[in-house]
Formats: C-alpha cells, sequence, structure tokens
C-alpha cells in the first residue's frame, strides 16, 4: 500500500454522521478545584473588560520571560469559547494515564438548541486524565507554561492530538495540541504564549452530511452494486446504506470470522485457501497488516472516518494520536461492527460472491454477473451503478476491466522484502535513554532516501529525468510481526501486522524500492502484475529448492545480501519456542521456524544481534537476488547504507530480510473522470466529456488510495458523487 499513491479530496459537509453515535460529537473536559469550567458557564464568553486581581497577579509571577514569543494578537480569539493550543511540550510522566481510558469516555453534548442561541461549540476530543490526577497536574502546567498564565487560571482543557518529539535524545517529550477554556475573568488578551506555542480559535470538525435519500431509491433500474469490503468499500456501503439507497455488497472472500480461521490454519501449515486469506476477505488486506490509519492526504472526512472507527469499537486514543492504529487484534471485530451497521442500514452484504462480470449496454452498466467463490454457481443481478472497489491483489478484476473496454493504465508501485530489528534496538535508536520509559511504547520510523538508478543493469543517464530510484520504508510494524499474505497457489507474498499493544519482540517494515512504468517491457498494461506473479512464484521454487517447505520464505541477513552471500549459519534443526516441529521432512528441518534463535556468523564480520525470523510458515536462508530483481536488489543495497546514516543500527548484518514484499500497491489505474466513472478506451483521450459509465473504480485496488485512511476517504468521496447524482435527478 504505497503512501505514494494517496490522493487528496476537498469534500466536506455537516450533518448526519457516519454510524450515527453522538458520543463522539462532544468530550468530558477537565475542569480545575478553582476554576469555573465545565457545562455552560465555562464555554460562555470569556471576560474582556479591565484585568482582575486574579490576572494582574498572574501576570506578575508569570510576566513575559525571555522565552515567550513575538507580540500576540489577541483579537482574533474575540468570541471563542474555546481556544486551540499547539506546540505544548509535555513530560512524559503526562502520558502515563490514557485521556481516552474505558472509565472516562467521552459523554454526549447537544449539537445545538434553539436556532438563534446555538450551543457552545464543545471540542470533540478526547478528554483529560481524571481530575486530580498526577497526569493531568503535569497537563495543566503545561498548558499554563505555553499560555503564559497561573494553572488555576485554565479552567478545562481536552487533548485534541499528541505526538513523540524525540529530536533530542536528551529531552523527549510529547508535543500535544489541547481545546482549553479559560477560567472566568481571564481576558484573551492576558496570554503570553511561549516560543513556537501556537493559539488560535477552537474549531470543532464538522460532522458528516449524508442525505436522506430513500425516496429516491426506488429506481427499477437496478440495484447499486459494491464489489469488495476493503475499506474503501465499506466505507462507500455505509454512507450509500444511511442514505437510504440499500446497497448490495459482494465480498470474494469469507466473513472475517471465517476468515481468520483459515488464516491460523494456514500459518499452522494448513493448505492455502484462495477464497480466505490475508489479501481477501471482509475488511480487506489492511484487517491483517496493524490497522495503521496514518495517511498523507489532507481531508476533512479523514475525522469522519476515525470517528466510525470509534464507534465500531475501535479504542478512541485513535481520534488524538498523532500515529493511530487499532491493531489486527481489535480489527475483526471493527469490520463486523460497520457490516453490521450497512445491514442495518438497509444494506445487503454477500460473502464469498465474487464479481465476475460487468454487462454494459450503450457504454453504461446494465447488469454484473455475480460467482460463488466455492462452487461457481452463477447469478446475474441488474445494477445501476457497480463500484469497483476490488483492492490490489484481486488481479481478475483488472483483466475484467481491460476486457469490457474500460481505460487501464500502468502506474508506479514498488518491490522488495520486510526487515526485522529487535524492537528494543529500535527504542534505542529513536528515544535514546528514554527508550524504556512506559509511556513511550513501541518506536517506528518511516525514511526515504535516492540512490542512482539502474535499469537492466546499466547506470541510467545521469542526465535524464529518471537518473534517481526511490528506496523507502513502508508499513513500519513495531512489536509486530512478518505475515505470510499469498494469496494465488504457487507464490510467496509477505506483509507485516501489529497487535494494538504492539509488545513483540521484533519491529518489521516494508523495505522497498521504486517501480517505474518504463522499467516493464513493451506497452501491456498487465505487465506490473506479471512482474509480481513471477517474483511471487520465483521465491517459492527458491525456498523449496533450498530445502523449504511449501510457502516458506527465502530469507537473507543484511551482512550476507550486501555482500553477496547466502545466509546459512542459522538454518534451524527444527527447534521452535513454545513448542517442537515434526522432523519427519527433511524440508521442515530445513526450514528455520518463527522462534528460532539466529545468530549471525563470525564477529568480524557481522554483530551480535539476535533476531528471530516471525513468518509464520518458517524462512529459508537463500541468496534474494535470485527471486527478485536485479534493479530492486541494486536499489535496496545501495539505499540501506544510506538509511542506516539516518537510522543508527538500521543496517545491522544481522538484521533480517525477508521477502518477497509485492503488494505494497495496485501497478494499475482505472482512469476515471472528475465525476469519478471510469472511462472507456474508446474515448478520445482530449475529450472534455465526463464519462457515464455508471462504473466507479474505488480505493487502493483502482490506483486511487494508498493505505486504509485514504482508501476510505475514498469510498466516501465516491460515495458523496453518486449522492449528488441521486439529489440532482
Amino acid at each position: 500500500m504505497s503512501s505514494k499513491d494517496a490522493r487528496g479530496d476537498k469534500g466536506a459537509s455537516t450533518g448526519k454522521r457516519v454510524g450515527g453515535n453522538k458520543k463522539m460529537s462532544g468530550a468530558k473536559l477537565s475542569t480545575g478545584s478553582k476554576g469555573t469550567g465545565g457545562g455552560k458557564k465555562a464555554a460562555g464568553r470569556p471576560h474582556r473588560g479591565g484585568k482582575t486581581k486574579s490576572q494582574a497577579s498572574s501576570r506578575q509571577r508569570t510576566g513575559r520571560p525571555s522565552h515567550r514569543g513575538a507580540s500576540f494578537d489577541a483579537s482574533a480569539l474575540e468570541g471563542a469559547g474555546f481556544i486551540e493550543v499547539s506546540n505544548v511540550a509535555l513530560p512524559l510522566d503526562a502520558g502515563l494515564e490514557s485521556p481516552a481510558s474505558e472509565v472516562n469516555r467521552p459523554t454526549p453534548v447537544p449539537l445545538s438548541t434553539e436556532t438563534n442561541h446555538p450551543a457552545p461549540a464543545t471540542p470533540a476530543a478526547s478528554p483529560a486524565p481524571a481530575e486530580g490526577s498526577h497526569a493531568e497536574s503535569l497537563s495543566r502546567a503545561a498548558i499554563a507554561s505555553a499560555l503564559g498564565v497561573a494553572p488555576k487560571d485554565v479552567a478545562s482543557f481536552s487533548l485534541v492530538r499528541r505526538s513523540v518529539d524525540a529530536r533530542k535524545k536528551s529531552n523527549v517529550h510529547f508535543n500535544a495540541t489541547y481545546a482549553v477554556h479559560l477560567a472566568q475573568g481571564v481576558a484573551y488578551d492576558a496570554l503570553s504564549p511561549a516560543r513556537g506555542v501556537n493559539v488560535r480559535a477552537y474549531d470543532p470538525p464538522a460532522p458528516l452530511a449524508i442525505p436522506d435519500l430513500r425516496s429516491l431509491a426506488t429506481s427499477s433500474d437496478g440495484r447499486i452494486v459494491v464489489a469488495g469490503t476493503g475499506p474503501a468499500g465499506l466505507f462507500c456501503a455505509l454512507y450509500l446504506a444511511e442514505a437510504g439507497l440499500r446497497p448490495l455488497v459482494v465480498e470474494r472472500g469469507a466473513a472475517v470470522d471465517e476468515r481468520t480461521a483459515a488464516i491460523e490454519s494456514f500459518n499452522a501449515g494448513g493448505p492455502l485457501d484462495a477464497a480466505a486469506n490475508v489479501q481477501f476477505g471482509e475488511g480487506g488486506a489492511g484487517t491483517f497488516s496493524d490497522g495503521k490509519l496514518t495517511t498523507g492526504t489532507k481531508s476533512p472526512h479523514i475525522r469522519h472516518v476515525l470517528e466510525a472507527f470509534v464507534q465500531a469499537g475501535a479504542p478512541d486514543e485513535i481520534l488524538w494520536q498523532a500515529k493511530p492504529h487499532i491493531g489486527t487484534d481489535k480489527l475483526p471485530a471493527v469490520v463486523k461492527s460497520i457490516r453490521e451497521r450497512i445491514i442495518s442500514a438497509g444494506g445487503e452484504v454477500r460473502f464469498l460472491t465474487r464479481l465476475a462480470d460487468i454487462e454494459l449496454s450503450g457504454g453504461a452498466v446494465r447488469s454484473v454477473v455475480l460467482e460463488d467463490s466455492h462452487t461457481g454457481a452463477r447469478e446475474v443481478v441488474e445494477a445501476s451503478r457497480v463500484i469497483v472497489a476490488c483492492g490490489h491483489s484481486a488481479r481478475d478484476v483488472f483483466e475484467l476491466a481491460r476486457d469490457r473496454g474500460f481505460a487501464l493504465e500502468r502506474k508506479p508501485f514498488s518491490m522488495g522484502v520486510r526487515i526485522e530489528h529487535p524492537q528494543t534496538l529500535i527504542n534505542r535508536a529513536q528515544y535514546g535513554a528514554a527508550a524504556k520509559h512506559t509511556a513511550l511504547g513501541a518506536a517506528d520510523y518511516k525514511m526515504a532516501v535516492r540512490v542512482p538508478a539502474r535499469a537492466n543493469g546499466t547506470r541510467t543517464d545521469a542526465t535524464s529525468d529518471n537518473a534517481t530510484r526511490g528506496v523507502y520504508t513502508f508499513c513500519m510494524c513495531p512489536g509486530g510481526e512478518v505475515v505470510a499474505a499469498a494469496s494465488e497457489e504457487g507464490g510467496v507474498v509477505v506483509n507485516g501486522m501489529s497487535r494494538f499493544a504492539r509488545d513483540g519482540e521484533n519491529s518489521n517494515s516494508a523495505l522497498l524500492a521504486d517501480v517505474r512504468p518504463d522499467d516493464l517491457p513493451g506497452d501491456d498494461v498487465m505487465e506490473g502484475v506479471r512482474l509480481q506473479r513471477e517474483v511471487e512464484h520465483a521465491a517459492f521454487e527458491l525456498a523449496r529448492r533450498n530445502g523449504g517447505v511449501p510457502y516458506a520464505a527465502p530469507a537473507q541477513t543484511v551482512g550476507d545480501f550486501l555482500a553477496g552471500a547466502t545466509s546459512s549459519s542459522g538454518q534451524a534443526e527444527g527447534g521452535q519456542l513454545g513448542g517442537t516441529v515434526a522432523a519427519a521432512s527433511e524440508a521442515r528441518r530445513r526450514t528455520v521456524v518463527p522462534g528460532s534463535h539466529r545468530r549471525v556468523g563470525a564477529p568480524e564480520s557481522h554483530s551480535r544481534l539476535v533476531v528471530r525470523p516471525s513468518y509464520p510458515r518458517g524462512v529459508v536462508w537463500c541468496d534474494l537476488r535470485k527471486c527478485l530483481p536485479e534493479f530492486i536488489c541494486d536499489a535496496l543495497a545501495q539505499g540501506l547504507p544510506l538509511l542506516d546514516a539516518k537510522l543508527h543500527g538500521f543496517a545491522d548484518p544481522g538484521a533480517v530480510l525477508t521477502g518477497p514484499e509485492t503488494r505494497s500497491s495496485s501497478p494499475i489505474r482505472m482512469v476515471r473522470g472528475q465525476n469519478f466513472q471510469v472511462r472507456l478506451a474508446s474515448d478520445l483521450p482530449d475529450s472534455d466529456e465526463e464519462p457515464a459509465t455508471r462504473v466507479y473504480p474505488c480505493g487502493e485496488g483502482a490506483g486511487y488510495a494508498g493505505g486504509i485512511m485514504s482508501a476510505a476517504v475514498d469510498g466516501l468521496r465516491v460515495a458523496e458523487a453518486i449522492a449528488a447524482e441521486f439529489s440532482f435527478h
């Protein structure tokens, strides 16, 4: 899921929320024992008169020390009930209590009262730590210092956002943004913000408006069909269902409970289920890859998606974390809850049902052919619209789109490996002496470099536009595991995941290099898919030839990869923590199973780093250059030392590379117009006319997103476009 594929959006509206749960519309605020905040009084207009005795004494105590920032314009805050204070330096101990704990959840507040007397805007953020606690006192003191007032002048506050600032290892702390209400009588012109602290009127996020289209959903043209239950399909279907349009949602894979059982069976050595695996099934590939909710897109829908996840059972803290995640262990229940909301709103969801064909009439969709994933039985369903949210691994859908005359184009994607380190190494590299502080948890990283590009072993002309190639880390999983992500027989694919606690002994990340359209031969739009398949099958055969069990993954230490040697000193003879591996098979004995200690060779050429490979089907020590393209391996070899300069220890010779990671994003884009409908290949390339196919490519598989959040946002954008069509007509 390459972050480079993310697309921003500008859609925004107010009104009914996705999910309809009002509890996230406001927050319980922390109130001081001497303040008058809380309730309507706290949200009232601050005093604008002369300075009170309290203010005067506060100014005398705080003054305008040298660390205070430039002159502060208080007039911009006139009339604000709450102010937003950002860049507040917060000590780590303030994070020892979660401000969104189970016992201190946000409480519902009315969105409005009478038309002429709207209720005060209450921050849609997390509550503060329990009143009177040490964490609450630290937070209040930090806010007061940032504003240049006394702690008692901060009547109430609510956490909007918090991140870790580890730029100086000697001063690792949190950087926080708060919605703050000042005590009665404290005027805004009494504030003296510290240097770097930003203060503005708090603007609460607008809820998502969903129109009521039930009276318009009586067309005899057919149903709205949503193909795919990844984040794009789920959020598109949820919006359409709550608008009253009764979508039919089809998913080629299994429901999440059956899917989880199939994945556990495969991880334990069972056969691959082509209909229920890490790629296919309810929730999409993201369900079993940590549930990271970070994105490079800018959209008001990001907040809407986060709130819908919380309403579906995700932890409240995703609303204020700078890098939110749900965790693979919690995601199944969350996606199931969203499915249940779709059904309760009038939608229908069918699993193990594949989109086998799209039938057109006059260039517009007329019907779809649905196929039972297990029996192959087919059914024709009349359709007024089709949302193709198939995900990046539904390669048969790409072929279907090509055969039906839809406009497709090659797009950049990426390929590489998973790199594993002990999590303690990453913690030390990122946090220094603060690494063991309980409030920090497992550290992460995100890095990118450019290296000289090579194609077919020859360096590209240094003056060309393609003189360099990107090498970067992606989908970093702190305290996580490498995942067996195959979806086709005879192919090995790896991915990564973390549970909510992120408490595993290893960290892992995709280590990828760009694959550009001009890296591929010919002009066939499916060439990127062919390259992915070739690499996956080559990895399967390479591991088997070197004595591995089926779907074992080829692996190599960083030291051996850079030296061009095959890792061999760590080949296991069957031992595994927590159990044993049957020695009946030579292949099984030669597979390094998860939990086997891997201590890399001689001290003169290797570090003493110990990594227990976590890939569940076991790894086999191989030369990764025998399954990955040469230009990818060259780029990774050049990039590793450069990345190590950014994060000390990243290129430690004992770190483990497991491959291949081929499904980071889709190699194909289904070309759509401004109205989100797919174009036909027969359309004139310079035509300004919008397509009228009534087929809507959506999300990551269609080439318009690069992760859970951007895919969910794209699903909402497509749903809004469809709702607008109904409203217009």
